[in-house]
C-alpha cells in the first residue's frame, strides 16, 4: 500500500523544541499499534530514551515523540478541540478510550465521528433520546448522530436554506445505519404526510438492497463497496413537514462491467443470477448469493417493477455476460475482424436472443461502423482491438442505462415533491483508495474525494472563521489550507502519453513524484496520503463514446423493455456514428454537478468509522482506524485547526487547569478574562488571543503552559514530599516508641502475670499440700480407727461369746445339776418306795 504516513507531520502539535524532559508523557510510533504511551527516561540532545506501557525500552529523535495529555486517558473527551495536545495519537487515542467506554460519537468541532460499535445500543436511538436532542444547540449535549440531525433541521428551517448531511467511511462503517437515524429522527421532528402507511426512511432503506446489488462490488479493502454515490434527498414543505423524497446517484463506476483485476469482483447482481440458475459462482465469505438474488427480487417486488420487467432486467444482465464472453479473431480484410470461434458464436447467438435483437445486426454492430459522407454511408471494418472497445461499450452503455431506470423507478416508489421548498440531502459517497496497484478507477475516485475534501476544508475554515468572529478575534493573517494544486494537476492532465506528459506539464511541482523504476507510473501527494498510479490502462478505461449503431440496435429490440432504455436519438445526433465523450468528462460533469448540489446547501459531516475488520464488538484495530482518519479528512480538519488557534479554553476552564501559575491574581473577587491575561503575560507567551469567553492558543503553547504547570506542580509536589516525608517518619518514630512503651509494658505485665502465677501455683500447691496430707493422714487415721473397732468389735465379741458360753455352759451345768438332783430324789424315792414295797 502506498505510504500515507506523511499526513502525521501535518498534525504535529510540538515547536521546534518540544517542552520534553524526564518523566514526559509522551506517544510513540509502533508498527503493531501505530502509536503507544511512553514516558521519557533521559532526553540527551535530539534523542530520547523512553519506556512504553508495555514496559519495554526504545530510543527515538525528539521529533519523533509527541507529547500526550495524562489527564485525558481515562474517559476521554467529547469534542477533539478539547485535547490539550491536538495531534493524531492524541485524537486515535481519545476515539479509543471513548469506544472502550460504548461513546460511540464523538466531536472535531462540527464535525461528528461516528464508530460502528457492532452491537445494539437501543438506548441510543428511542423516542426518549430524540426528544432530549430536539431543539438543543450543537455541543450543548452528548455527540449524536440526533444532534448533526437537529442542527441540520433548525438551519433549514430558520434560515430557510437547503442542508446536506455529508456521511462518509469505508464499507461496514455504519454509514447506511447512520443514514437510517438521520431519517428516523427527521420523521420524528418534520411528521409526514397524512395517510402514507411507510415513513421516507422505510421507503428509501426498502431500496438499499437493490442499489447495492446493481451497484455494489467486492475491492480489495471491502467485499460490500459501493461503486457509486448516492445523495438522498428529503424534501420538506413550507412547515417543516416532509413531503417526499428522492434519490440521485452519481459516478458509477462503468470501466467495472467490462474490467475488474483480480481478487476484485464485479456488481454482486452478476453472481446473484449465476446463482439463481445452480451455477458456480465466486462466493464472498458469509454471503450466500443465491439467498442475495431472493432479496433482490423482494426489493424488486416492494419498488414496484412488474416480474414482467423483473425476468428483462435479469435478461438484460444474461446478456452482458455473453457479450463479454464474445472474443475476435483478424478477419480475411485487412484491418477486419470476425468472431473467433464456435463458442464466441454461441454467445453472440445467446447475447442477441437475449436482448431480442438480430444476430447478423449485432455481429454488423461489433464488427464495423458507419461512416457518413457526402456521397452516403460508408462501411468501415474495425479490427479486433476496436471490436473489443465496441463491444465493452455496448456493454457498459446497457448496464448504466439499467442501473439509472433502476433508480428511476425507485424514486417513482418513495414519490417526489416537485413543490418542495427545501430539502435535507444525505450524500453516501465511496471514500479514498489506496492499494498496492492503484488504476483509473482509483484515480477517478480519490479526484472526487479530493474536490469533497476542498468543499470539507472550506466548510471546516468558515466554521473556524465564524468562531474567531463570535469570539472578536482577529483571524486575517490565518493562512486557509487548499488542496486547489492537486485538483489543477489532476484536471489539466492529458490522455496521450499520460505521465511523461504530467511530467513535462507539472516539473516542480511538490505534489507530483515520478517512481524510480517505472517510466509510466506517477506518485501523487493527496489530502490523506501518496498514492501511486499505474498508467498502463488509463486510456482503454477512459474511452466511453456512444455508437449510433449500439443506439439504434438495443432500441430495435422486440423486448419493450431493453428497446425503452434507448429511446430515439435527436436527427443531429443519428448523423454520426460516434458521439465521442470519456469515462473522465462525464465522471467530471456528473462531479460537478454534485459539487453544485453541496454547494447551494450548508454541509454537516458525519464521518463512520469501522474500528475493526472482523465486526466485532469492543475490538479497535488502530492501524485500521488511523488509516480512516487519514481518509476520512479527519486528520485534515485537525490540520486545518492547527493553522490558526487549534487550542481552545473557555476561561473558566483555563484558570481551573493554569491558574497554580498565577494565585496571586486570585484572591477574591477577580475577573476571570482579565486574570488569564495577567497569567500569561506574566509567563511571557504572544502566541494567544483572548475571546470574549474563550482563551485561544497557537500550536505548542499549550505544551508551554503544561511545561509551567508541571514545574510548579513538580515543587509542590517535592515541599508535599518533603512535608509528607516528615510526617511519615515522625508518625514511624511516634509509632516505634508507642510500640516500644506497649512492647515493654507487656513484657512487664507477662513477667509480673509470670511471678504472680508461679507465686499463686506456690501457694496453691502448699494448699493442696495441705488437703493431700490432711486427706492422706485422715484416711490413715479412719483406717487405723476402723481397724481399732473392728478389732475391738471382734475383741468385745469374743469375750461376749465366751461370757455367753461360759454363762450357757454354768446355765447348762445347773439344769443339769438340777436334774441330777431331781432324778436322785426321783430315784431316792423310788427305791424308797420299792424299797418300801
Amino acid at each position: 500500500m502506498a505510504s500515507l504516513g506523511g499526513q502525521r507531520n501535518c498534525v504535529q502539535q510540538m515547536d521546534a523544541k518540544p517542552n520534553i524532559h524526564k518523566g514526559s508523557k509522551v506517544w510513540v510510533e509502533d508498527r503493531e499499534h501505530a502509536w503507544v504511551e511512553a514516558e521519557v527516561l533521559t532526553v540527551c540532545g535530539m534523542h530520547v530514551s523512553l519506556v512504553t506501557v508495555s514496559g519495554s525500552k526504545v530510543s527515538a529523535s525528539l521529533n519523533q515523540v509527541l507529547l500526550r495529555d495524562p489527564e485525558t486517558e481515562f474517559g476521554g473527551v467529547d469534542d477533539m478541540t478539547k485535547l490539550a495536545y491536538l495531534n493524531e495519537p492524541g485524537v486515535l487515542h481519545n476515539l479509543a478510550r471513548r469506544y472502550a467506554l460504548n461513546d460511540i460519537y464523538t466531536y472535531t468541532g462540527s464535525i461528528l465521528i461516528a464508530v460502528n460499535p457492532f452491537t445494539k445500543l437501543p438506548h441510543l436511538y428511542n423516542v426518549h433520546m430524540m426528544e432530549q436532542y430536539k431543539g438543543k444547540p450543537l455541543g450543548e449535549l452528548s455527540p449524536h448522530v440526533f444532534a448533526v440531525a437537529d442542527a441540520a433541521y433548525r438551519a433549514m428551517m430558520n434560515e430557510g436554506r437547503s442542508q446536506s448531511i455529508l456521511v462518509s467511511g469505508e464499507s461496514g462503517a455504519g454509514k447506511t445505519e447512520t443514514t437510517k437515524l438521520i431519517m428516523q429522527y427527521l420523521t420524528y421532528v418534520g411528521g409526514r404526510a397524512a395517510g402514507d402507511d411507510r415513513t421516507v426512511e422505510q421507503q428509501v432503506l426498502e431500496s438499499n438492497p437493490l442499489l447495492e446489488a446493481f451497484g455494489n462490488a467486492k475491492t480489495v479493502r471491502n467485499d460490500n463497496s459501493s461503486r457509486f454515490g448516492k445523495f438522498v434527498e428529503i424534501q420538506f414543505d413550507k412547515s417543516g413537514r416532509i413531503s417526499g423524497a428522492a434519490i440521485r446517484t452519481y459516478l458509477l463506476e462503468r470501466s467495472r462491467v467490462v474490467q475488474i483485476t483480480d481478487p476484485e469482483r464485479n456488481y454482486h447482481c452478476f453472481y446473484q443470477l449465476c446463482a439463481s440458475g445452480k451455477s458456480k459462482t465466486y462466493e464472498l465469505d458469509g454471503v450466500n448469493n443465491a439467498e442475495e438474488y431472493l432479496k433482490t427480487r423482494r426489493a424488486m417486488d416492494i419498488v414496484g417493477i412488474s416480474l414482467e420487467d423483473q425476468e428483462a432486467i435479469f435478461r438484460t444482465l444474461a446478456a452482458i455476460l455473453h457479450l463479454g464472453n464474445i472474443q475476435f479473431s483478424p478477419g480475411r480484410e485487412h484491418d477486419s475482424s470476425t468472431i473467433k470461434d464456435n463458442k464466441s458464436s454461441l454467445h453472440l447467438q445467446m447475447a442477441a436472443d437475449l436482448f431480442k435483437c438480430n444476430t447478423k445486426l449485432l455481429l454488423a454492430t461489433l464488427c464495423t461502423r458507419s461512416i457518413l459522407t457526402r456521397e452516403g454511408n460508408i462501411i468501415k471494418a474495425l479490427d479486433c482491438n476496436a471490436a473489443v472497445a465496441s463491444r465493452d461499450a455496448l456493454a457498459k452503455t446497457v448496464y448504466s442505462r439499467l442501473f439509472d431506470w433502476l433508480v428511476d423507478k425507485i424514486n417513482k416508489s418513495v414519490g417526489q415533491d416537485p413543490h418542495s421548498v427545501v430539502q435535507i440531502g444525505l450524500l453516501d459517497i465511496y471514500g479514498f483508495e489506496c492499494f498496492k496497484k492503484n488504476s483509473f478507477e482509483q484515480f477517478c475516485i480519490n479526484f472526487a474525494n479530493e474536490k469533497l475534501q476542498q468543499h470539507f476544508n472550506e466548510h471546516v475554515f468558515k466554521t473556524e472563521q465564524e468562531e474567531y468572529s463570535n469570539e472578536k478575534i482577529n483571524w486575517s493573517y490565518i493562512e486557509f489550507i487548499d488542496n486547489q494544486d492537486v485538483l489543477d494537476l489532476i484536471e489539466k492532465s492529458t490522455h496521450e502519453s499520460f505521465s511523461t506528459r504530467l511530467f513535462q506539464s507539472f516539473r516542480g511541482n511538490p505534489r507530483i513524484e515520478k517512481p524510480k523504476y517505472s517510466p509510466t507510473d506517477f506518485t501523487i501527494s493527496h489530502y490523506a496520503g501518496k498514492v501511486t498510479y499505474q498508467t498502463e490502462s488509463f486510456l482503454d478505461k477512459n474511452r466511453d463514446y456512444v455508437v449510433v449503431e449500439h443506439h439504434n440496435l438495443m432500441s430495435s429490440s422486440k423486448c419493450t423493455f431493453i428497446a425503452g432504455l434507448f429511446p430515439s436519438l435527436p436527427e443531429e445526433s443519428s448523423k454520426s456514428s460516434y458521439k465521442f465523450s470519456s469515462v473522465a468528462t462525464k465522471f467530471k460533469q456528473q462531479l460537478q454537478a454534485l459539487m453544485e448540489t453541496l454547494k447551494s446547501t450548508e454541509p454537516h459531516y458525519v464521518r463512520c468509522i469501522k474500528p475493526n475488520s472482523y465486526s466485532l464488538p469492543q475490538k479497535f484495530e488502530n492501524q485500521s482506524v488511523l488509516h480512516q482518519l487519514r481518509c476520512g479528512g479527519v486528520l485534515e480538519a485537525v490540520r486545518i485547526s492547527l493553522a490558526g488557534y487549534p487550542t481552545r479554553r473557555t476561561y473558566a476552564e483555563f484558570l481551573d487547569r493554569f491558574g497554580i501559575l498565577g494565585t496571586e491574581f486570585m484572591d477574591g473577587s477577580y475577573d476571570e478574562k482579565d486574570v488569564a491575561d495577567k497569567l500569561l503575560r506574566k509567563l511571557g507567551l504572544e502566541n494567544y488571543q483572548l475571546g470574549r469567553s474563550k482563551a485561544f492558543l497557537r500550536a505548542g503553547q499549550i505544551a508551554v503552559l503544561d511545561g509551567k504547570r508541571a514545574e510548579v506542580l513538580d515543587n509542590a509536589a517535592k515541599v508535599i514530599q518533603r512535608c509528607w516525608r516528615t510526617f511519615v517518619a515522625y508518625k514511624d518514630f511516634m509509632l516505634k516508641k508507642s510500640a516500644a512503651i506497649n512492647l515493654q509494658a507487656a513484657c512487664r505485665g507477662f513477667v509480673a502475670r509470670s511471678i504472680y502465677v508461679a507465686k499463686r501455683k506456690h501457694a496453691a500447691s502448699i494448699v493442696i499440700q495441705k488437703y493431700v496430707r490432711g486427706y492422706l493422714l485422715r484416711n490413715a487415721y479412719l483406717q487405723v480407727y476402723s481397724s481399732v473397732l473392728v478389732i475391738q468389735a471382734c475383741i468385745r465379741a469374743l469375750s461376749v461369746r465366751q461370757k455367753f458360753l461360759f454363762v450357757k455352759e454354768q446355765r447348762a451345768a445347773t439344769l443339769i445339776q438340777v436334774v441330777v438332783l431331781t432324778l436322785n430324789k426321783q430315784f431316792t424315792a423310788s427305791s424308797l418306795w420299792f424299797l418300801q414295797l
